[in-house]
């Protein structure tokens, strides 16, 4: 018997999620002092003071367990996002909600799951895991979305449709009412799971975000997140919003204690920040508007985004998407080469801090000029 017997056989098959390099790779590997990371898509600005403060404050009680099911950030939560308490469920990044999703509500070898094709990896790996069947049509001409063949991809035996809104890698995004069309579309046992980490930057939010529809629709799940605008990434904190009968499913079999105590402060503490977040937001937008222009200026073809990136594609087949991830790294700058999506004539870089924006337009400039 061979070690890897003792394994599933289609688990034998999976290859791990592919994260973007980190800043300590890249140092070691150049020999760099400094190194712009732009990969991720987190906050430039980095985290709140006031989360900070609150955490000092708490690293003395790392020792205790939290509070069975959060209670307090689930009402903050709540209270946030105009929802009621029953329908919020804190999870371990909006990861932890999309592998409780897939688990609670789809049947092993029975029922199908429906996404774009590309579409983030996550929603791919657990139906996987699951054995649960992807369908994926593919996203229309510019990434736009195809919200007819999403639909058309599913049947009777459909538990549920991801919509990432606004989309990644490409940024693209469609009004909030043209989601709960799709919703109202769906065969009834379908959920629609719209995940929404990126619409705080959909300017405006509220014409593309679902939680101020929430209740024109029965059947919708929407998920957020604390790693980009709240700037939480690593301590890993995310939310559903769901019918309440729903989320107590979920709360009946998620691991006790998902959510840590620090994460958990973290979070109110995000939530009460509102300069912060303002600061956030503002650096974002008037980044993607400079880095859009410029980008374009040199050639480059820059696809529209209502998220805190870009997706772009270098103007010169000869110096192409591949020989500008390497060059940039080579100068200490980190984007996202999108080959993982099978897209590997594009890339995409986060939105910065004007100074980090500065340097990334300098070396793309430097690269398309005197080449790669």
């Amino acid at each position: 018997m061979q070690p890897t017997d003792r394994i599933r056989e289609d688990v034998r098959e999976f290859t791990p999620y592919a994260p973007g390099l980190s800043m300590e790779e890249i140092k070691e590997r150049y020999g760099l002092a400094r190194v712009v990371k732009l990969a991720s898509n987190e906050n430039p600005l980095g985290a709140s003071p006031l989360v900070k403060r609150v955490l000092a404050r708490k690293a003395d009680m790392v020792f205790r367990y939290p509070r069975a099911g959060n209670p307090a950030l689930v009402a903050a939560l709540a209270e946030a996002h105009g929802v009621p308490r029953g329908c919020v469920v804190a999870g371990n990044g909006s990861d932890e909600i999309i592998d409780l999703l897939v688990r609670v509500t789809c049947r092993p070898g029975v029922d199908n799951v429906v996404a774009f094709a590309p579409c983030f990896s996550i929603y791919v790996q657990q139906t996987k895991l699951c054995g649960v069947e992807l369908r994926q049509p593919p996203l229309g001409p510019d990434f736009a979305f195809d919200l007819p063949a999403l639909a058309g991809a599913c049947d009777a035996k459909t538990a549920l449709v991801f919509l990432t809104n606004p989309d990644n890698p490409s940024g693209y995004a469609v009004p909030a009412d043209q989601v709960v069309a799709l919703a109202k579309s769906l065969p009834p046992r379908a959920l629609l799971v719209v995940d929404e980490a990126y619409v705080e930057f959909a300017d405006p939010e509220a014409d593309h975000s679902m939680l101020p529809r929430w209740g024109q629709c029965d059947n919708v799940v929407v998920l957020r997140t604390f790693s980009k605008l709240y700037g939480l990434a690593g301590l890993r904190l995310g939310l559903g919003v769901m019918p309440e009968w729903l989320a107590d499913y979920l709360l009946r079999v998620r691991l006790p204690f998902s959510v840590n105590l620090l994460a958990e402060a973290a979070g109110i503490a995000a939530l009460e920040d509102t300069p912060f977040r303002q600061a956030s937001l503002e650096t974002v937008l008037r980044g993607r508007r400079l880095l859009a222009e410029k980008l374009t200026g040199l050639g480059c073809r820059v696809y529209p985004s209502k998220a805190n990136f870009l997706m772009f594609a270098p103007p010169s087949p000869q110096c192409g998407a591949a020989d500008v991830f390497k060059a940039l790294l080579g100068r200490g700058i980190i984007i996202r080469a999108l080959k993982s999506y099978g897209l590997p004539e594009l890339l995409r870089v986060s939105i910065g801090n004007d100074e980090e924006n500065d340097l990334f337009l300098a070396a793309m400039k430097d690269l398309v000029e005197n080449g790669c």
